[in-house]
């Protein structure tokens, strides 16, 4: 199931790309790896040009506010986050829009909080300007709106908020591009006999318990924990989803041709599930 599964990737109408803030930067300095930033511009752009909806859900704003406000540790109290967010946001769409312009794409930006979810008339107002944007063949580049919410802070580098656009927008794939190639069946950093699982039919208790809330990187917050939350939504909301390496990001488009590194999930639409009452009830 798992080859027939790749080979149906490239037929998918709508895509969410989620990238960390750890993907995105230069671990020696913490400022924006521009070279990859661009590549990452290039291959979403490429899939826009094949006739495909997609939304790129981008962490980085507090990384990239620290960064030029000349902070050398990641901040502690949130007001100091948060500033550093107003600062970064900003930056980082700029960054995006003169890349995006470049290959004569538009680009827009979407801010969310929780309460844009869990409100029936701002959710529907989200999920209209969503399907305007895609009408209109923009890219949107979504984050949570770090300067009014401290929600963020808690919801794992973006790897829920990623799940619940796709939930929103009705996406038959969401691709999280993480600093792991997967799903292993240990944590691979501690041991090196862990192996890569590469297809998961079903989020049963066996592969929940092989999450570690653990994560390599003093950038993101995201462990394995919080990716199989998003898996959960993702699939129950009608959509595949792929972890994959963000080391190389054109690894997206050798997963449009099906033959890629990292771990696919597949859907199992539940007609009964409903993301703003998941959220109430497991994100508090």
């Amino acid at each position: 199931m798992d080859a027939e599964l790749r080979k149906m990737l490239k037929h998918k109408k709508r895509v969410v790309v989620k990238i960390g803030s750890s993907s995105l930067q230069h671990q020696e300095t913490g400022k924006l790896n521009l070279f990859k930033v661009e590549r990452l511009v290039r291959e979403l752009c490429d899939i826009r040009n094949q006739g495909i909806d997609v939304c790129l859900v981008s962490s980085g704003a507090i990384a990239v506010g620290r960064q030029s406000m000349g902070l050398t540790e990641r901040p502690k109290n949130i007001s100091t986050k948060q500033a550093c967010a107003a600062v970064g946001q900003a930056r980082l769409m700029m960054t995006y829009q003169k890349l995006f312009s470049e290959y004569h794409q538009q680009a827009g930006q979407v801010l969310m909080t929780k309460n844009t979810m869990l409100d029936n008339v701002a959710r529907k107002n989200a999920q209209n300007t969503f399907e305007e944007l895609f009408r209109m063949g923009v890219i949107p580049i979504v984050n949570e709106n770090d300067t009014v919410s401290t929600y963020e802070m808690q919801f794992g580098d973006n790897d829920s908020l990623s799940a619940i656009v796709a939930s929103l927008v009705g996406a038959d794939l969401l691709i999280l591009l993480s600093d792991i190639d997967g799903l292993f069946t240990d944590d691979p950093h501690k041991n090196p006999d862990a192996k890569l699982i590469p297809y998961v039919d079903r989020l049963d208790e066996h592969v929940q318990g092989m999450a570690k809330g653990t994560t390599g990187s003093d950038v993101g917050t995201g462990g394995m924990a919080t990716k199989l939350i998003a898996a959960k939504i993702a699939t129950v909301s009608g959509a595949d989803m792929i972890i994959a390496n963000g080391r190389d990001v054109g690894i997206l488009h050798q997963i449009f041709e099906g033959d890629f590194v990292g771990t696919l999930f597949q859907a199992h639409r539940n007609e009964d599930f409903y993301i703003a009452d998941f959220i109430e009830e497991s994100m508090g």
